[in-house]
């Protein structure tokens, strides 16, 4: 199926169009832009009004990426008068029968396991990279390239326009974001609860002796609804209760969000078209629950990879040819399975309600603790460097 396109590009020729200009399309434009290519973004920079919610658990490979395109929002740079990045030096996971699991930066050798970034201010410096970098043009409608890269999300309509399929696994939760300030600073530690069936973490936000913090809380849809509709000191009440008051007491500073939860991913990630080869990256090619807090790092790990083969590519191989996506598609396909898989699977064991499931989750849950070795490779995952 052909892809719609605009014939007003004038005579300038394009080498790829990015159709999505969020984090992971930029981040793809500034990786092509290095090597060159001239590329066409379809979309406007998203207008950044009131307080934004949302946080990204970035981790080491995300931050080098970002930190080699100058789009790393440095330490302490303030956005809405709060620190947009806050380091992780210690992350702690609770089961819901006395399972515990710690991790730190320290018995890792390494500056931190992750960094808790404002979503504002990461889109601000990738769109100042944009900017001032000649090669990319921003557009409000697709133009003819030999390569047009998909990163619209997880609904995206150029994929269904092409006829890709893609498979969905509803979990029947709802994802519930929020920002609440802690009677307690968070010292720097990314918390998390799973207890019968619901996952909540708690991120830390404005540097690492803030009080505020980032809530993303995996709860059954009907129970969410109920939340949603409840008043604000209700709501902060009922974090404070399921996270056992370790932050203090609480208070809402935003009005809270949702979004329903699914694992989902695309059969195929390339196609053929008479207009050239089309790829999907990022949540259009795939989503998870973000129990892991990887959503974004996967994303990007994506278009890392499409970078590097098209930067490696044989001379004599064009940027629409076929053998040369699969190259991408394969690597991709293999590392994203397996993390959806992990996820999958850790949500699937923690909604179990049989006593004897709970019992040997909780036992595995701490007896991973005390492995070390086995506790050094998760956390080398998790921070993506698998190598």
């Amino acid at each position: 199926m052909a892809i719609p396109t605009s014939s007003s590009a004038g005579h300038r020729r394009f080498d790829v169009c990015i159709r999505g200009a969020g984090v992971v399309g930029q981040t793809l434009a500034l990786l092509l832009a290095r090597e060159r290519l001239k590329v066409a973004l379809v979309g406007e920079a998203r207008p950044v009004s009131g307080l934004d919610v949302r946080a990204y658990a970035l981790n080491t490979a995300a931050r080098t990426l970002l930190t080699s395109l100058r789009a790393w929002p440095d330490d302490g740079e303030s956005t809405d008068a709060t620190r947009a990045v806050t380091p992780v030096g210690r992350m702690s996971v609770w089961g819901d029968q006395g399972g515990e699991l710690h991790f730190s930066a320290s018995e890792q050798g390494c500056e931190a396991l992750s960094w808790i970034m404002d979503v504002p201010a990461l889109e601000q410096r990738l769109g100042e990279a944009v900017r001032f970098q000649s090669a990319i043009e921003r557009v409000t409608e697709a133009r003819p390239a030999p390569l047009t890269v998909v990163c619209e999300g997880k609904r995206s309509a150029t994929r269904a326009d092409l006829g890709l399929a893609f498979e969905v696994k509803p979990y029947g939760h709802r994802a519930l974001a929020a920002r609440l300030h802690c009677a307690l600073p968070h010292s720097g530690v990314a918390r998390q609860w799973f207890h019968q069936g619901e996952i909540m973490a708690l991120l830390p936000l404005e540097g690492s002796q803030g009080n505020s913090v980032a809530l993303v809380w995996s709860v059954p849809a009907e129970r969410a609804e109920a939340w949603l509709n409840a008043e604000a000191q209700t709501q902060a009440a009922a974090v404070q209760e399921r996270c056992g008051q370790a932050m203090g007491e609480m208070r809402m500073l935003s009005t809270a969000q949702a979004w329903p939860l699914e694992l989902s991913r695309a059969q195929s990630w390339i196609a053929r078209t008479p207009q050239g080869s089309v790829v999907l990256a990022g949540d259009a090619a795939h989503a998870m629950h973000p129990l892991a807090g990887q959503g974004l790092n996967v994303g990007l790990a994506d278009v890392a990879e499409l970078a590097r083969v098209i930067r490696e590519r044989e001379y004599w191989r064009g940027l629409d040819d076929m053998k040369l996506l699969r190259r991408y598609e394969r690597a991709r396909q293999a590392e994203v399975g397996a993390m959806g898989w992990l996820t999958d699977g850790l949500f699937g064991l923690f909604s179990q309600s049989d006593a004897r499931v709970q019992a040997l989750r909780n036992w595995g849950m701490s007896g991973v603790d005390r492995l070390g070795p086995l506790k050094h490779w998760l956390a080398r995952q998790a921070m993506g460097q698998a190598g």
